[in-house]
């Protein structure tokens, strides 16, 4: 056999073998010596994203609010330059007026808000008085600017409602992509620049000239979905747990992950590995109940009159029965050699004859049957002479 025949056979399972099973302990045991720790990108900030174990319970519980969501951008090959690598980083992350912002203070006989902006700031986001303004929706305001100040007043004569403003109005969106914090620019894989992020919207960044859509991706999985579909979610699972478990320096075949992954999304939609996603949807009672919440499921099944086929293998070690697994899965059926067999509807009227009757009741038919004929006496010699 040759070498590439018997890496071949190496990964192949028998007919009814419990690959679940053995995929289930093959994930769960590395992931008990896995830490809880977080790991930086290489960056002049650096950004902190959760990995480890952590990570790994983000994955199969199906989390869409992540600890730490990030975005791994990809720039087309025109802006493969520090200076537009720069400009794309600038457009993606967020601006909040905060970030312009030089002093703030409150004049309580005006009733207003006077806001001191950063020129500079403005002039490299490419940012005017006039885009600032358009950009306050608040209600029950009245906007002024003066140079590089900036009026807000308040309508409402109220100097608590003053305060709430001040934090609305510093909070406020500007420009950018909203919850993207951080934008860092690094040369990676040769002379490639990426931009990592810590924040996510995929959608919104597939829209920025300069990204590169083909390459772009996210460590939310739900967002992959909404943009992209669900395969594409599908292999976001497998990459992102082969990528946690790598990082640790744990070995786990790829084709568990993948049987994993394809449990999750198999219905056209990502579901957890839980009780409120595919543990707790089995058919069988005695399944869901072994999990989690044992009285919930065997109270609401007597409510409902539900019946356990026990087609399962929990259920059947719960019983002590034979599990439909490894050679439990086959009946075996056999046939006696003795003589031909008869075909079913010969056998099916041997059955349907009836028993002989007795011999009395057997000779009192035949006497009905039979007619006693009786002979006429000879006519004697003497007669005939007469």
């Amino acid at each position: 056999m040759t070498d590439s025949q018997i890496s071949r056979n190496r990964h192949l399972y028998n007919p009814e073998e419990a690959i679940g099973v053995i995929a289930a302990q093959s994930l769960s045991e590395p992931a008990t010596q896995m830490t809880m720790r977080t790991y930086h990108f290489a960056g002049t900030a650096g950004i902190q994203v959760t990995l480890g174990l952590p990570r790994i319970i983000e994955i199969f519980d199906a989390r869409k609010d992540l600890a730490t969501p990030t975005m791994e951008i990809h720039l087309l090959k025109e802006h493969q330059t520090p200076e537009k690598a720069k400009k794309v980083a600038e457009n993606i992350k967020e601006v909040k007026l905060k970030d312009l912002l030089i002093s703030d203070v409150i004049d309580l006989t005006n009733l207003e808000i006077i806001c001191k902006l950063d020129p500079k700031m403005m002039k490299q986001l490419d940012i005017d008085m006039d885009y600032i303004k358009k950009a306050i929706k608040l209600k029950k305001v009245k906007v002024e600017s003066e140079g590089n100040e900036l009026r807000v007043a308040s309508t409402t004569l109220d100097v608590k409602n003053l305060h709430k403003l001040k934090y609305k109005l510093l909070e406020l969106h500007i420009k950018g992509i909203k919850g993207v914090t951080q934008a860092i620019i690094s040369k990676e894989r040769g002379e490639e620049w990426i931009i990592n992020t810590l924040g996510s919207n995929l959608k919104k960044v597939m829209k920025i000239e300069g990204v590169n859509p083909y390459k772009s991706s996210c460590n939310n999985i739900f967002e992959v979905m909404d943009v992209l579909g669900i395969e594409a979610a599908r292999n976001a699972i497998i990459r992102q747990a082969r990528y946690t478990l790598d990082e640790q320096g744990l070995n786990v075949d790829v084709r568990y992950i993948m049987l994993l992954a394809d449990l999750m999304t198999f219905t056209g939609q990502i579901k957890a590995i839980g009780r409120y996603g595919i543990a707790g949807e089995k058919a069988s009672v005695l399944a869901r109940a072994a999990f989690e919440e044992t009285k919930k499921h065997l109270i609401s099944a007597s409510i409902r009159n539900d019946y356990d086929d026990l087609s399962g293998i929990v259920e059947n070690i719960m019983i002590n029965s034979l599990i439909p697994a490894g050679t439990g899965s086959y009946n075996l059926y056999g046939h006696i050699p003795m003589g031909p067999a008869k075909p079913a509807a010969a056998q099916k009227k041997e059955k349907t004859v009836k028993k002989p009757a007795s011999k009395k009741a057997t000779r009192g038919a035949e006497k009905k049957k039979t007619k006693v004929v009786k002979k006429a006496p000879p006519k004697s010699k003497k007669a005939g002479k007469k």
